[in-house]
């Protein structure tokens, strides 16, 4: 039976006021570890209910990788939370995939294609299916980045489906739908917009500051961002540059991009998700504990600790139990996100 959208927000309400301060903590928090085998510290937490999720990289997967999958679902099966785990991993495509196979062709080259929107689609739906099997449900992609100039950072990796606004609107929410009608959760990245970030501006090594103003934001960023909300888009990534002419914060520790840009003025009501809270752009931010609140602090529901190391999920929980015991974070708007993933998490069921 499918819920309404109405009464499965209330259900997961009921669920995230049942739940400790803690397990309220680690519903907002994604985890990795390094190598093949996944350490018993991350198992133990994925009992104790402090684990909403786990992101893969290559490294993780081995010969033995289904078994991985059964001994985190057999520790999650003893969580008093009673929600599948969000297992997700970046598989973009092209360069960009830590799974072996689908999707194979790169954003680009789906974008060059001679019906981009029927490629995209065939993309989405081969890429559900590869994902299935390996046991994950989440995607962190596509890429709605609308690059400038050739070249660009986006560009030159292929990971974006072309420099305009209605070609990354047609590939992405084609991609979307096809891979969410398959049963993976897609995420969309990077708002409010990476496109313009040249060669050498990666946010995962060094702070990146962008000076596009809010109207051109508005006019080419974010317009693929519109149908892929309608389409039901599940999840939200924002990115960590700063966009100097309308916040001095990056996108994902704001309050604009995040409350008054995504939900306010675009309507999403979906799943935010940080990118890597290790990430090089945030040197000036703290520990990455320090990160993590101010973050959710600013509107973000999921942190995700992509710095292979389970201890450095479990410090951002731990950090995250005392913010909101001690009035740091406020209780409702942190109720309010674990029932945004809760929902999230109960769709897999």
């Amino acid at each position: 039976m499918i819920l309404s959208t109405t009464l499965a927000l209330c259900l997961s309400a009921a669920l995230a006021n049942a739940l400790t301060t803690a397990q309220k903590a680690g519903m907002r928090v994604i985890y990795s570890y390094p190598g093949a085998a996944p350490p018993q510290s991350l198992l133990d937490n994925i009992s104790a209910g402090l684990v909403s999720g786990v992101i893969f990289f290559k490294e993780n997967i081995g010969t033995d990788f289904l078994n991985v999958i059964s001994q985190m679902n057999a520790a999650n099966a003893k969580s008093p939370v009673g929600l599948p785990l969000l297992l997700m991993t970046d598989q973009e495509g092209g360069q960009v995939r830590r799974l072996p196979g689908e999707p194979v062709l790169s954003a680009k080259q789906m974008g060059l294609s001679s019906n981009p929107g029927a490629t995209s689609s065939t993309a989405g739906t081969d890429c559900a299916s590869n994902m299935l099997s390996f046991g994950m449900n989440v995607n962190l992609a596509p890429v709605l980045d609308v690059y400038r100039q050739p070249g660009d950072f986006e560009d030159f990796f292929q990971r974006s489906f072309g420099n305009t606004s209605t070609l990354v609107d047609t590939c992405g929410t084609a991609f979307i739908k096809a891979q969410q009608a398959g049963g993976v959760a897609a995420t969309a990245k990077h708002f409010p917009g990476l496109g313009a970030a040249t060669h050498d501006q990666n946010t995962d090594s060094t702070p990146v500051t962008l000076g596009l103003t809010l109207s051109i934001i508005r006019s080419v960023d974010e317009v693929p961002y519109i149908n892929a909300i309608k389409n039901g888009l599940k999840l939200v990534m924002p990115s960590w540059a700063v966009y100097k002419s309308v916040d001095t914060l990056p996108a994902g520790l704001s309050p604009f991009w995040l409350k008054t840009e995504l939900r306010g003025r675009l309507g999403f009501t979906g799943v935010t998700i940080s990118d890597a809270i290790e990430a090089g752009s945030l040197v000036s931010f703290g520990t990455d504990a320090q990160r993590s609140i101010i973050a959710a602090a600013a509107g973000m529901d999921l942190i995700l600790a992509a710095g292979r190391s389970a201890s450095q999920g479990r410090t951002i929980v731990d950090a995250m139990t005392t913010a909101l015991g001690d009035g740091t974070l406020n209780a409702s708007e942190s109720d309010a996100a674990v029932a945004r993933i809760t929902s999230l998490r109960q769709s897999f069921a």
